[in-house]
């Protein structure tokens, strides 16, 4: 993003500055929201006039082309509120219910729960209008034009955040150029943990230590760093938009405090980064106590009702699905029996929940010598950590490397799902002789291994060991059932994608 895309006034005043708040001293230094806002305000327009069209043909359909379905005396009427009336309600909701704003928009699950409230608001605003009326009002038809057009909504909304997602990988516009404030291992802390995705559009630039720069003499870092210097000023001359606090970078009681009014109608964000890093909104909550904002962090919800309900959906979704794909597994087994002679399953021993042991099903791959032959090999391992692995593994036959390729060898896991010895998703079943699980590790015995898990939707055997733990110690403190659900619908892609499979 170019520094003469941003427009800078004058420093204001340290103690705040007072302005109008309909005025527009505050305007933000970063535009790249605008035209995207705009891009979202047509499509969910256009998305409510689709599912407008739609609930009238379908009724129009069901009653005769003369009769039709929101309090009629004539077409005109009809029109006018099914394609003015409610298509403008709808984007007044979608506004009132912040949808628009841009803290939510292009990454997070906040947007879409936003959209699906405002849903919710405009069936109750349409009941309770119908009935003030007594209008002749359809609830198929109610329901018909909620769920299109919450349906509507959500994929023109995904579709513009992959959008934005693409623009930002590729071209960095879209994204907030962020000054990080704090001391250096804080400030590389936040650094690692913000471009892991860059489809989160946050960009450092530069580092302003406030330990001072010998802190830094000798080490190499990723940006450039800076110290004693007036932080406004930096920002202005790097072109930043955001300055992001690290840790414990506020050492003086009511500075960051200052610093927030001191960025009063620059249109500079200011954000703290909190030493708390892998865990979730859900479990943060901010408590507010004479002024000190607390934050408080929830234990991670690892029993109760949710924990019941994923159970229940695992066997019920492993035994229908050993059902319906029986044939898929009578022909893979042929192809392997056919490929080399030898057992069609490959049975190993993994640790489980609590440390508990079992025995994995999986589709062998490899020739049956390949255990005795790993040996020879163990100076090829490409991955570090309890795993062995190998881009051209001589071990695994022609039809095995398809098979991995696609991950069906691991439809057999199905069985261990079934038997409650795993879950469909879960950290990866680690073999039981590849050491103690002593430290971080063994904390990913809290749950059930899965057969897919944040590991495997965030890029497979190309992660590092650390990196492969630090998600699942993630996926462990920060589990839901729509967490599941997501890294479900995740893997479906990245399997068809065949990411990091080897």
């Amino acid at each position: 993003m170019r520094y003469d895309s941003f427009e800078w006034q004058e420093q204001p005043p340290s103690n705040g500055v007072p302005r109008n708040a309909w005025g527009r001293q505050s305007r933000r230094r970063s535009r790249w929201h605008r035209p995207y806002t705009f891009l979202l305000v047509v499509l969910d327009l256009l998305s409510t006039i689709g599912a407008s069209w739609i609930a009238s043909s379908l009724e129009k359909a069901r009653a005769g082309l003369n009769q039709s379905w929101l309090f009629l005396d004539g077409t005109e009427l009809f029109n006018f509120f099914a394609y003015i009336v409610l298509p403008l309600g709808w984007l007044v909701l979608l506004w009132t219910n912040g949808t628009y704003d841009r803290r939510y928009l292009g990454l997070g699950s906040e947007e879409f729960k936003r959209v699906v409230r405002t849903s919710v608001t405009v069936v109750a605003a349409v009941s309770l209008l119908a009935f003030a009326t007594k209008a002749d009002l359809s609830r198929g038809t109610v329901a018909t034009v909620s769920v299109s057009a919450l349906f509507l909504i959500v994929t023109g909304r995904v579709i513009a955040r992959q959008i934005l997602h693409v623009a930002r990988r590729r071209t960095g516009h879209g994204a907030h150029r962020m000054v990080l404030v704090g001391t250096l291992p804080e400030a590389l802390e936040v650094y690692t943990a913000v471009t892991r995705s860059p489809a989160a559009g946050l960009i450092p630039v530069a580092i302003h230590l406030t330990d001072g720069f010998s802190a830094a003499r000798g080490i190499e870092t990723p940006v450039p760093v800076y110290a004693g210097r007036d932080v406004l000023s930096l920002v202005r001359e790097v072109g930043a938009d955001t300055i992001a606090v690290c840790g414990s970078a506020s050492a003086e009681p009511g500075e960051l405090r200052r610093l927030a009014w001191q960025l009063e109608g620059t249109g500079v964000d200011l954000v703290v980064a909190p030493q708390l890093t892998d865990i979730a909104g859900p479990r943060v909550h901010i408590r507010p106590i004479e002024g000190l904002p607390l934050l408080h962090v929830e234990e991670p919800t690892l029993s109760g009702p949710g924990w019941l309900v994923k159970n229940l959906m695992d066997r019920v979704a492993a035994g229908l699905g050993l059902l319906v794909i029986s044939p898929i597994l009578a022909f893979i087994a042929l192809g392997i029996r056919l490929s080399d002679p030898g057992p069609v399953f490959f049975r190993q021993t993994r640790v489980g929940h609590d440390g508990r042991t079992f025995r994995v099903w999986k589709f062998r791959t490899m020739y049956v010598d390949a255990e005795e032959r790993k040996a020879t090999l163990a100076e090829l391992n490409e991955t570090d950590g309890m795993l062995f692995k190998m881009k051209q593994d001589p071990r695994i036959f022609s039809f095995g490397s398809k098979l991995r390729a696609t991950s069906m060898d691991e439809l057999p896991q199905l069985i261990n799902v079934l038997r409650g010895e795993m879950s469909l998703v879960g950290p990866r079943p680690l073999p039981a002789d590849d050491g103690d699980y002593l430290g971080d590790v063994r904390r990913r015995l809290l749950v059930r291994p899965g057969m897919t898990g944040l590991w495997q939707v965030s890029g497979r055997s190309e992660l590092s060991w650390d990196e492969a733990v630090r998600l699942d110690l993630y996926y462990v403190d920060n589990w839901s059932l729509t967490y599941d659900l997501s890294i479900l619908w995740r893997t479906i892609w990245v399997v068809l994608k065949r990411k990091g499979a080897y």
